[in-house]
């Protein structure tokens, strides 16, 4: 059996779970999340715990054991806790500004860019450069983050562009000083 297919889901105080058919609803004070379990799974509301079953032993079962769970397991986390991923904006002039639902990005374009968030992110910025996107939805929160690093990844000579704050970018040396031959 999977090793973390096999895990419980413990629920934290204040968090619901409900299946209807193949839907598996979880409600916590962040908000509502839902996921359709793959044909031939279920799952078990015990108390405060949910436990992931398997219809079989292929490979295919096998390997959807352990993701249905992660996800259902992000699910519950994100009802009761909420995820963020913080953003770092670096270069001369870049900088970020959030209102409301978007946020307006000058990454030395001709124009500001306006990324519209989808609902259920948010979005704060510190300092002007620094983003920090939250959402009780862990997959569209890395989606999200991962489209607004891409209006300017990172260069790796001066490392001006949107990256990760745990992020490392790994420089390169930029040319070397021309006619600098010693005879």
């Amino acid at each position: 059996m999977s090793r973390i297919g096999r895990l419980p889901v413990k629920l934290e105080k204040g968090v619901k779970a409900e299946l209807s058919g193949s839907a598996l609803k979880i409600e916590g004070p962040k908000g509502k999340l839902e996921h359709r379990l793959s044909p031939g799974f279920t799952v078990e509301i015990n108390n405060a715990e949910l436990v992931v079953k398997r219809p079989g032993d292929s490979n295919l079962e096998r390997s959807l054991h352990g993701l249905t769970r992660k996800l259902i397991a992000n699910m519950a986390e994100g009802v009761s806790k909420g995820f963020t991923k913080v953003l770092e904006i670096n270069g001369v002039g870049y900088r970020a500004e959030a209102k409301g639902n978007q946020i307006s990005l000058s990454l030395g374009y001709s124009h500001p860019i306006v990324y519209q968030l989808p609902p259920g992110v948010t979005a704060k910025v510190e300092r002007q450069v620094v983003i920090t996107l939250e959402s009780a939805d862990r997959q569209l929160l890395g989606s999200v983050a991962a489209e607004v690093r891409e209006l300017r990844p990172p260069e790796p000579y001066k490392g001006k562009g949107i990256k990760y704050a745990t992020e490392t970018i790994r420089r390169k040396a930029g040319k070397a000083a021309a006619g600098s031959t010693s005879a």
